[in-house]
């Protein structure tokens, strides 16, 4: 059975019938991901051409993601249009985020969009390269270290509605090794999405699944760029 950390891309998706007529490419699914990735993008440059500072938008953006995100995963036949409402609201968050680090750290936006893409050609490189091997057991251990990150964040979050806060958001050494795990495994996550694209493309899966490997791609991309984002200010505030 194939597995993947990433929770958008489910295990047993490609169970799903083809009755289209045609079927998922790697040349499709990279296609939707620049379409995807060019809503991000368009959303979130919007906002830092403006210099929009109204933060209380991040809030119900990230609702309204949510929301596609869920419709996405749960019917992946919707996904040519729940997919790229999900990107626009999230380039809103992705860009009132950056706003708000450029803000207290001058230049750690542009840092961080050089490692996030940097870090997803490379590892493109590597995994086609068969560097990496996509075993079962490195499957299973990358999903369990992305559970492991998810329920220390919501320990953490629990913790600061008691005035507690969390190493996971320190600038300490525990808290910027913490960073350093958490970007390693996002990172790791790629593979698993390049891997169930492939897998995808070789099982004959319905066309817009194009755009659900494409989705899965994205929601692990803007992952890896906050955690970079928030590793770097760590990094700095320990200056």
């Amino acid at each position: 059975m194939y597995r993947t950390g990433n929770p958008a891309l489910r295990n047993n998706v490609f169970s799903i019938a083809n009755t289209t007529g045609t079927s998922m490419t790697i040349q499709g699914t990279v296609t939707k991901t620049m379409i995807l990735l060019g809503c991000v993008v368009f959303s979130a440059m919007w906002l830092w051409t403006n210099n929009v500072t109204n933060f209380g938008i991040i809030l119900p953006s990230v609702i309204l993601g949510f929301i596609f995100a869920i419709a996405t995963c749960i019917k992946p036949q919707w996904a040519p249009i729940t997919a790229p409402i999900y990107a626009l609201t999230e380039g809103i968050v992705i860009g009132m985020i950056s706003i708000l680090f450029e803000k207290q750290y001058p230049g750690i936006v542009m840092q961080a969009v050089t490692l996030t893409f940097g870090t997803l050609f490379s590892l493109l490189v590597v995994y086609k390269s068969g560097l990496i091997k996509v075993t079962e057991n490195f499957k299973l251990g990358i999903i369990a270290a992305t559970g492991g990150i998810c329920i220390v964040y919501v320990i953490s979050l629990i913790m600061s509605f008691f005035g507690v806060r969390s190493f996971a958001y320190s600038a300490s050494p525990i808290g910027i090794g913490f960073s350093i795990f958490v970007v390693i495994i996002a990172a790791l996550n790629l593979v698993l999405d390049f891997d169930f694209i492939e897998q995808g493309s070789q099982a004959g899966a319905p066309k817009y699944m194009e755009w659900y490997g494409a989705f899965g791609l994205i929601v692990t991309l803007i992952w890896l760029y906050i955690e970079i984002l928030r590793l770097l200010a760590k990094l700095q505030d320990r200056r």
